[in-house]
């Protein structure tokens, strides 16, 4: 499909941001595209038929932040641990189609997260820094599973100061406890729970310790 004729197909789909970071609710009709993700900035396409790509769609007021990830995507260029950019619209990127679970669904689905993942993901860190960018807001939902190995989907914040901690817990939460869930269905309030727990914490500043115990007891709650 050319470019200007997927610029008309995406005219017919409206994305709107919501409130409190939650996810987008895309408005419209398309029978070309159907949808495969949702975000908090963007929702995901695909043409019907075409798995090479998808079209990540930003909603009005969060073009500023497509351009960053846009200017993010050029500065990684192609690798291994991340989509491949192949370019952009009026609000919307085109990126590699990548398939596999994420690693939120690997535990929603008791779905094993091999160790491997772990050390792709602390690749894709280093590679990310040494084209002068900072990974940060690395989470659950960002992080694929496919045939054992990790990627980085959303590099939107690669851009911005500091260390949200996200990765660091979710490593030290990984090595250190993930033999008590792996393969086990982890319920959807459990999850839901802890990211809320997380948020609340001020710049993502938690005591760890403390922060697992609470968690452990809200496990015990589900046999």
């Amino acid at each position: 499909m050319k470019h200007h004729t997927i610029e008309e197909v995406i005219k017919d789909i409206q994305v709107l941001s919501t409130k409190d970071n939650n996810p987008v609710i895309v408005k419209g009709f398309s029978e070309v595209l159907k949808c495969v993700g949702i975000g908090t900035d963007a929702a995901v396409f695909q043409i019907e038929d075409d798995t090479r790509y998808v079209y990540k769609v930003f909603s009005e007021d969060k073009l500023e932040t497509m351009e960053r990830e846009k200017q993010v995507y050029e500065q990684l260029g192609e690798s291994p641990f991340f989509p491949i950019y192949y370019g952009a619209g009026s609000n919307f990127l085109i990126l590699s189609y990548e398939k596999g679970i994420t690693l939120y669904d690997c535990l929603l689905k008791g779905v094993h997260i091999p160790k491997q993942v772990i050390w792709d993901v602390e690749a894709a860190r280093e590679y990310a820094i040494s084209k002068g960018l900072n990974p940060r807001d690395i989470h659950l939902k960002n992080i694929l599973l496919h045939e054992g190995r990790g990627k980085l989907l959303d590099v939107s914040e690669y851009l911005k100061e500091g260390n949200d901690h996200r990765w660091t817990y979710l490593k030290k939460g990984y090595e250190d406890y993930y033999e008590l869930i792996d393969g086990r269905e982890v319920p959807l309030w459990l999850i839901e729970t802890v990211r809320k727990w997380y948020n609340l914490t001020p710049n993502g500043q938690l005591d760890f310790q403390e922060f697992v115990h609470k968690l452990i007891k809200l496990f015990r709650r589900i046999g």
